[in-house]
């Protein structure tokens, strides 16, 4: 029945009541009884509660004597002989739905072997659910019914090897019939329009052993997108844009020097955390060039994304070639961080949720429409147990199937405390020392505040890092206002709050306590994907200053990011003065915006090398990543510094250092200041960084270089 034939309209809206809606055009909108007929002809009168006017309708509240059974149809009929049938409404988004219907097993989507392959599909509202196939051979295509189980999960099972076929769910729900891709769908043919059954044993690969990871604060966070690492002209790599040429090893650019994975190897960091990777819209999977896309368009959340493979149309070449690339990354002993989007789909409508069991899966505000705290027309429902299940499976597969080290939830504060707690407890369980770290904002979207995973609840969440955009708008500038200049651009208003920043945000001196509670908390940047690079601001910020003055600025932003207290996160090219040349949302700009120029590494090799030394400073050095807010306020202290200059002296527990002083001139005037007496040796200056230093000062002061860090050591 398609909904205009409809005369008038009822709902299910609690497992006891019924919305009846009568239009004023029909008998006045007047009936003094409702009957609800089922698939037998049993027929029972329904209890009018409530009935008033809304708009061009009469809306009428009716109780139910007994609970319908689901999966079955009804009919709603009133005293004028009119009928309709019973569609489901609100009840799904019930706890008493949500309660009945929670279905535990690790069995949903499609299980493939030589002799059988079997389908399981979670849709408690459907009244008929079919599995459609189709040989991929012959493109001949067969129906097979599908058979309601207990918590609402249809089910078949065929005595075939069925590997390779592409199959779809056709599903009946409210007497309209549905087609739909399998949300727990692990490979797909081009640009995601049907599922593939495939045999993922024949993929696998070992995992290699890596150092040892044991505080999130000793992580250092290198974010790139698969396509912009490789596809520049010159970055040496064969296979440019896809994971494997970001799986090569010894490229080299046309300076001779290492690019790409090679590179990464040689900086120090210790994870690569990639822009989104599975399967999403935005770029022609067919013609993946003409097309460019960060990735946060989700549709197939447990399927590599096909524009990144050699050959989107075989369904099992991104999945090897995605393993080979994190395989490739971990033989280089560093860790990949999978950039998640659990927060909205693309495209509701369309989307496997919506289809398969339509209305439940996303949030709904206090007049019945979805909520769009994303900005992108749709909220998921994590607090939903089906929901929250769907994400904690899709987590536990990438990190089985595919050996992922870590997630960064792109707007966490979407997603409810609970499920991240479910998340952290999952991975645990899988491999200590997995990263998570998440956008935690507060979104309007409709979940009590108390149950949203952002940065104020974050005492519920004490292992999950929280980007921290005090410490971002502090350093350089709020990121919303172009012009306005951060600490590191001599904003004495911004003082108080980079020494803050700078120690962890858990509120050093302060008896209120901080942004935070602990450093492992704290996901400490200056520039990511989103909104302008450090150097595009810069320019825009200052645009009468002389290109050596912008890099000293740059370098001091990017110095305080790796030596501040908390997780260090670099942008890809962060160290070469990466421009998109002053494009600040650049989610579908073209290569030559997006791509990491290799270039400019040639070309600025002096602060690669400053920001290369840094990292090894931080990792010798303990006490710029301390594993707790105990460690942190026993060990530091603040020096008597004018502002805006900032003095910190840290004891250091290490090799046979014992005291460490981090000063911090942000003025373009030299600067004489007073620290402890002794001898120091320079270990960082506004020309040199690294741990192997020989130059020496002597005495109760030193004289500070414009726009720079220093790093004094005591042995």
């Amino acid at each position: 029945m398609n909904s205009n034939d409809r005369i008038f309209l009822a709902y299910l809206d609690e497992m006891d009541i019924i919305t009846i809606l009568l239009p004023l055009s029909y008998h006045q909108g007047l009936s003094s009884t409702f009957t609800i007929t089922d698939e037998m002809q049993h027929v029972r009168t329904l209890q009018i509660i409530k009935k008033q006017q809304i708009e061009n309708h009469n809306k009428y509240i009716c109780r139910l004597a007994e609970e319908i059974t689901f999966g079955h149809s009804y009919w709603i009929m009133d005293e004028h002989g009119g009928r309709t049938d019973l569609q489901i409404g609100a009840v799904i988004r019930t706890p008493a739905f949500d309660d009945r219907f929670f279905y535990g097993g690790n069995d949903l989507g499609v299980k493939c072997s030589d002799h059988q392959t079997g389908f399981k599909l979670w849709a408690p509202t459907a009244t008929q659910v079919k599995l459609k196939l189709r040989n991929p051979i012959s493109s001949y295509s067969k129906i097979v019914k599908m058979k309601r189980e207990n918590k609402g999960v249809w089910s078949v099972v065929i005595h075939e090897d069925l590997e390779l076929y592409q199959y779809t769910f056709l599903i009946l729900v409210n007497q309209e019939w549905r087609e739909s891709i399998d949300p727990y769908a692990v490979a797909v043919t081009a640009n995601g329009e049907l599922g593939v059954i495939v045999k993922l044993e024949k993929t696998r690969r070992k995992k290699p052993s890596l150092p040892p990871f044991e505080y999130p604060v000793d992580a250092i966070i290198y974010e790139t997108h698969i396509r912009d690492f490789t596809i520049h002209q010159n970055s040496g790599v064969k296979n440019k844009g896809l994971y494997l040429g970001a799986s090569e090893l010894n490229t080299k650019g046309k300076d001779t020097e290492p690019t790409g994975l090679s590179y990464i190897k040689d900086l120090g960091i210790t994870h690569i955390e990639f822009l989104p990777f599975n399967d999403f819209a935005g770029v022609n999977e067919l013609e993946p060039n003409k097309d460019y896309n960060w990735g946060y368009n989700p549709i197939h959340f447990n399927v590599p994304e096909g524009s990144y493979s050699t050959n989107p149309s075989d369904p099992y070449a991104r999945i090897i070639e995605l393993k080979q690339l994190i395989d490739a990354i971990h033989g280089q002993g560093i860790r990949v961080i999978m950039d998640v989007v659990y927060n909205h789909v693309y495209i509701r409508e369309t989307s496997s949720f919506e289809k398969v069991v339509p209305g439940y899966y996303f949030r709904h505000n206090e007049l019945g429409f979805p909520s769009n705290g994303t900005g992108v027309g749709n909220d998921i429902a994590s607090e939903r147990k089906m929901v929250r299940k769907f994400i904690v499976d899709s987590i536990r597969f990438w990190m089985e199937e595919y050996h992922i080290d870590g997630f960064r939830f792109d707007l966490m504060g979407i997603l409810d405390v609970e499920t991240m707690k479910e998340v952290r407890k999952t991975c645990d369980s899988i491999q200590e020392g997995t990263l998570i770290i998440g956008e935690g904002w507060n979104l309007n979207t409709p979940l009590p505040i108390d149950k949203k995973a952002i940065i104020r609840n974050h005492t519920k969440l004490p292992d999950i890092g929280q980007f921290n955009d005090k410490f971002r708008d502090t350093i350089k500038g709020s990121t919303f206002n172009l012009y306005d200049k951060g600490y590191v651009l001599g904003n004495e208003h911004y003082y108080e709050g980079a020494i803050d920043v700078i120690t962890g945000s858990i509120g050093l001196n302060q008896e209120a306590g901080g942004l935070l509670t602990e450093p492992s908390q704290s996901v400490n940047y200056a520039e990511c994907h989103d909104n302008h690079t450090i150097w595009d601001k810069l320019v825009s910020c200052l645009p009468d200053l002389d290109d050596a003055l912008h890099m000293k600025y740059h370098r001091l932003a990017t110095g305080l990011v790796l030596l501040s207290q908390g997780i260090p996160f670099l942008h890809s090219g962060q160290e070469f003065f990466r421009t998109k040349r002053g494009d600040g949302n650049s989610y579908k700009s073209p290569d030559h915006i997006n791509q990491l120029d290799w270039d400019r590494k040639h070309l600025y090799q002096d602060n690669v090398n400053y920001i290369k030394g840094l990292i090894q400073i931080r990792k010798e050095m303990p006490c710029f990543r301390m594993k707790s807010a105990d460690e942190i306020r026993a060990n530091t202290h603040l020096l008597p510094l004018l502002s805006p200059l900032i003095g910190v002296y840290y004891q250091c527990l290490s090799n046979d250092i014992s005291e460490v002083l981090l000063l911090i001139n942000p003025l373009r005037t030299k600067q004489l200041v007073e620290i402890p007496d002794g001898i120091w040796t320079v270990i960082a200056n506004d020309k040199d960084a690294g741990i192997s230093s020989t130059q020496k000062v002597e005495g109760k002061e030193i004289v500070l270089e414009p726009v720079c860090l220093t790093i004094l050591v005591k042995k």
